[in-house]
């Protein structure tokens, strides 16, 4: 089934490139065991693992069982597709709980081999079972719907049956597809040279502070030092770092012409016209809706700049710089929950949505979903990992006691109550849900964080920094990914008009866009000409036109989020619905009957609206305080 073999893709390359966020760690040890995973819900033993991927392994041969005998009758076909679908079902399982233990532990290559066998496993079975979407093409829709109707345990394949017959026109002949398949093992080369080369080889440079401290700023160090209060510091550490980066611009250009050139195969071999046809194609998203995202954030960048120029007064700054962008607005103002207050804060949050959403969010806290804390080896960033049919969904977190990550800890739960509604609410062949509704779950959660925090404080200094966590979570989530939504588009166009990916080329490509964005010739921020290869520095282009599903997420939970907070009639049960409702529709469609059109103007007219009062909000206060 393409679907979870796109699922299981797509999710092994987001582990693979994990944000890199500092952290304090502590020894494992240390921790209490409430605060860790317990992974016995998946398997009980690595033993029990080991024997249970041995017995699904097992099971490869027995499809070929079926090849030639699903037109046949009703009866064969279930029979094949559920033996396909058990099979899936334990691999995603069987993934999920090598994946954990290597993120426990990323040192351990004993782990890692295990998560990488995964990768074999499932090329292997989609080689081995190739046959049966071709097999299945053969068959017109009247015949399918006559086997709809005479067997009703076929009903929960129709959506994946209509789905075939919808990309008939780019599905291959047998022998075809099982050689696309063996090729999967080699499309993400460019991928995985990338991240090895820029997580484990690239030697970055060491800077001296104007304290006189000599630090290392490699991608942890650059995340904690751009942000510190020194603007001079902030200054060295931009510069060094992406001047790193402009050294070995042409290795990196070669490894995305690579990833582009995988690409531009699989969609010439699929009869598509473009890459983003294809990649938007397999959930049915209109190309429209991708162009029409960057050509309205393009007329809107109006209100962006006025952010831009709301965190140069407020830094009291007469040029704002691109290095200034992560440094904070608000002075002297740090906000710290330890993980007992930062649940209390999550759940009162969380209330709108009901008894049962938050009793749920409850059970995860109580009952080990949960691995808090940062450790020696552990992975770095956050995830909710819900692909375990069976079991509950889990949550990797690295928590410091920052506001930022009571933040992130909503934002996961947002992603595990979808996976767990989905997986509570539909069969298996219908759980997982399309990654184009992924994040609007988890940023509705962060909207409702907001809104509690912000109507609980009368401080102005604290509603000022409230203020810009959501402006900057608008710069970061909205409109930077549409950057690079934008810099994807035309760097593919490029490539597909016989232009050249080059190191050169690429490093062009992002000045016009960046300057674009920030104002640069406007004077609204002003862009260093080191900034320009940050492109080489975004593992996201690697992920194949994933990156605009987080601006079109943004908008799509800004206007639910406001259909729930007003406690307009049917919201909430509607947007429940939605997160339960999984893959069962098209995501366009799943939207669209939670209230959301993403079609028309709405869902970004709304988000417009909301960054606006936001800002308005800022500007009030900034004047009754002489800013």
């Amino acid at each position: 089934m393409k679907k979870i073999t796109s699922f299981f893709a797509l999710i092994s390359l987001m582990m693979l490139f994990g944000s890199s966020l500092t952290a304090q760690t502590r020894d494992r040890t240390e921790i209490k065991d409430d605060y860790k995973w317990d992974l016995t819900a998946l398997y009980p033993s690595e033993e029990a693992y080991a024997k249970a991927k041995q017995q699904t392994k097992d099971k490869f041969d027995g499809i070929e069982q079926f090849k030639g005998k699903l037109t046949n009758s009703a009866q064969d076909l279930l029979s094949c597709l559920d033996y396909q679908t058990d099979i899936y079902k334990e691999m995603l399982r069987l993934s999920s709980y090598a994946g954990k233990k290597s993120d426990l532990d990323t040192r351990d290559s004993k782990y890692l081999a295990m998560s990488q066998d995964m990768n074999q496993l499932f090329t292997d079975f989609a080689s081995k079972s190739s046959f049966v979407d071709p097999e299945i093409l053969t068959m017109d829709k009247a015949k399918i719907d006559a086997f709809l109707a005479s067997e009703p345990k076929l009903e929960v394949y129709r959506f994946y049956l209509y789905d075939l017959l919808r990309s008939k026109e780019h599905s291959l002949s047998d022998k075809e597809e099982k050689i696309i398949a063996q090729a999967g093992l080699i499309s993400g080369t460019a991928g995985s040279i990338y991240s090895i080369f820029k997580n484990a080889d690239m030697p970055y440079p060491s800077v001296t502070l104007t304290n006189g401290e000599n630090v290392l700023v490699d991608q942890a160090g650059f995340g904690r030092y751009r942000a510190v209060e020194n603007r001079e510091d902030r200054k060295i550490v931009f510069e060094a770092f992406f001047n790193k980066f402009s050294e070995f611009q042409r290795t990196f250009g070669t490894q995305m012409n690579g990833n582009v050139q995988s690409h531009m195969f699989y969609s010439k071999v699929r009869n598509y016209n473009s890459t983003l046809e294809r990649a938007l194609d397999a959930n049915n998203i209109p190309v429209a809706v991708y162009h029409s995202l960057v050509e309205n954030v393009n007329k809107n960048l109006s209100y962006f700049h006025r952010y831009l120029d709301l965190k140069r007064r407020l830094m009291g700054l007469d040029t704002l710089y691109y290095y200034d962008l992560y440094a904070p607005a608000v002075k002297g103002i740090n906000l710290e929950y330890d993980y007992d207050q930062a649940q209390e804060v999550v759940l009162a949050s969380l209330k709108p949505l009901g008894k049962e959403y938050v009793g749920t969010v409850k059970e995860a806290f109580d009952n080990r979903w949960i691995d808090v804390y940062p450790t020696p080896g552990k992975r770095s960033g956050a995830y909710s990992s819900g692909s375990a049919y069976d079991v509950h969904p889990y949550i990797l977190l690295n928590y410091n006691g920052l506001y930022s990550d009571v933040s992130t800890l909503v934002h996961e739960l947002g992603h595990t109550m979808q996976s767990y509604l989905s997986n509570k609410n539909q069969p298996f062949q219908n759980a997982l849900y399309p990654i184009f509704v992924a994040e609007v779950a988890s940023t509705l959660n962060e909207a409702l964080l907001f809104d509690q925090m912000y109507k609980n404080t009368t401080d102005d200094d604290l509603k000022i920094n409230l203020l810009m966590n959501y402006l900057d979570g608008v710069k970061g989530t909205f409109f930077r990914q549409t950057q690079f939504a934008e810099f994807e588009l035309r760097m593919h166009e490029m490539a597909e008009n016989g232009g050249q990916i080059t190191g050169d080329s690429m490093t062009e490509l992002y000045k016009d866009i960046v300057h674009t964005y920030y104002g640069h010739d406007k004077g609204v921020c002003v862009v260093p000409e080191y900034i320009n290869v940050e492109w080489a520095y975004i593992p996201h282009f690697y992920y194949n036109y994933y990156v605009y599903q987080y601006s079109t997420s943004f908008t799509a939970s800004t206007a639910l989020a406001e259909g729930i907070l007003k406690n307009e009639p049917g919201a909430r049960e509607k947007y429940l619905a939605f997160l339960s409702a999984g893959g069962s529709k098209y995501p366009i469609e799943l939207l669209k009957d939670a209230g959301v059109d993403m079609t028309g103007p709405v869902p970004f007219d709304k988000t417009m609206s909301r960054m606006n009062w936001a800002m308005d909000e800022l500007e009030k206060i900034m004047k009754k305080k002489g800013l």
